[in-house]
């Protein structure tokens, strides 16, 4: 059976890393290549690169920041942003990018999914499906940030992206987006039950068991987080150990692993953190312990 994956989701606006905020707020983080490089050495499975001015502005791709960001990451890469071709997808991948996503054009030209799948295999093709609830409770695809309702349901167009080649969807729920609180676990599931193809959750993480909830209880093959990676310490190691004391398979190849440590409500490890830092020590490097 396939380890459930980590999935870090880097939004890049004006070129830098932001926090994403019901996609409307945007708070400033960093460099992206500074944002990849730490979330590659800690641990995180795979990486997702979204330029989101990049389709509003109507540009290309940014070859240049993707380059740059490709040699600081030793993981699979998704880049997404600006593509409305197939030879965006060539460029792209010969910047270093492992997998290309699409998302309004995919609404737009849905032949497009076909001709990407064509040029790389559709492994190597992932569709962003992002998701609105309206009032009466039901759920909406939208575009444009959130902005653009599309009047579609989310499950048929999961389904038809799937018929059309697609190898992987990309599910945001834009009302949980920087709340927190945990994923839309009935979107999750409703779309991970309808499809053969791996879903990455995405969208509301605020603690550890989030991931758990997303994988195990909804169907997601890989949980996605942005916000979460940037502001917990040691998130990454903490998020997989938690995991795995919850029995979930995950892929852990560091050292530290917090098997001993408990976690506090928040998700944050315990005050015996110091002394279990103490022993890492010694046990891995005794000569530097007085």
């Amino acid at each position: 059976m396939l380890k459930k994956r980590i999935t870090a989701c880097l939004v890049i606006k004006n070129g830098i890393v932001v926090q994403s905020i019901g996609f409307t707020k945007y708070l400033p983080i960093g460099r992206p290549s500074i944002a990849v490089e730490f979330l590659s050495k800690w641990g995180i499975d795979e990486i997702v690169l979204l330029d989101i001015d990049a389709t509003l502005q109507r540009r290309k791709p940014n070859l240049e920041v993707i380059r740059e960001v490709s040699k600081k990451c030793f993981i699979p890469l998704t880049v997404g942003g600006g593509i409305n071709e197939p030879e965006d997808i060539k460029r792209l991948t010969h910047c270093g990018a492992d997998k290309i996503c699409i998302n309004k054009v995919a609404l737009e030209t849905p032949k497009i999914i076909s001709e990407s799948a064509d040029v790389l295999g559709r492994q190597c093709i992932v569709v962003s499906i992002d998701v609105k609830k309206k009032r009466e409770g039901k759920y909406d695809v939208v575009a444009d940030s959130g902005t653009m309702s599309m009047d579609m349901d989310p499950v048929k167009w999961a389904k038809q992206v799937e018929t059309l080649g697609a190898g992987e969807i990309l599910l945001n729920s834009v009302d949980k987006d920087g709340c927190g609180k945990g994923y839309d676990l009935d979107l999750i599931r409703m779309v991970a039950e309808a499809v053969s193809i791996p879903v990455i959750a995405c969208g509301g993480v605020g603690h550890p068991r989030h991931f758990l909830e997303g994988a195990v209880n909804a169907g997601a093959s890989a949980v996605a987080a942005a916000n979460f990676f940037h502001f917990t310490e040691h998130s990454l190691i903490t998020t997989k150990s938690f995991l795995r004391i919850q029995d979930m398979d995950v892929r852990l190849d560091t050292y530290a692993d917090y098997k001993d440590i408990a976690f506090q409500e928040t998700g944050r490890i315990s005050k015996r953190y110091d002394q279990y830092l103490d022993r890492l020590r010694f046990e891995h490097h005794p000569e530097e312990v007085i």
